[in-house]
């Protein structure tokens, strides 16, 4: 049987690249959100989520569904997976690393072996619609 881990996820881009964030103590960077907490929608936990991490507001009126895309959860077992519901938005404030986040980066699709396996699916997506070079 295997296992879903269900995360929500903030695609940003700038110049070609995408947001990316590293947790302190890991190697891999992954694209900012998190899980929802019990009874929040989608839009909820990924306003939390992204707050909480990088410190800035998503501006409701603006997210946007992207898609769901899913891969082997990194550092776990084959037998789990995770699975990215993706959304774009706008924000507000500055884009600061926060709490359990050492470090925020913008990454080029070359550099997307420096990412998660579901961030570099999502990346293969990102790259084929034209939006990351």
């Amino acid at each position: 049987m295997k296992k879903e881990i269900d995360k929500l996820a903030w695609l940003y881009i700038r110049d070609g690249k995408l947001l990316s964030a590293r947790s302190k103590n890991k190697e891999l960077f992954y694209i900012p959100g998190g899980k929802r907490e019990q009874g929040e929608s989608d839009l909820q936990a990924l306003t939390r989520e992204v707050k909480e991490e990088i410190s800035v507001e998503l501006i409701p009126a603006s997210i946007k569904y992207a898609g769901t895309f899913k891969a082997q959860a990194d550092g776990k077992n084959s037998d789990t997976m995770v699975k990215l519901s993706c959304y774009f938005a706008d924000f507000q404030g500055d884009l600061c690393a926060d709490a359990e986040t050492q470090e925020i980066d913008f990454i080029s699709y070359q550099n997307k072996s420096l990412c998660s396996l579901a961030s570099i699916k999502v990346m293969d997506w990102l790259k084929s619609q034209n939006l990351i070079g």
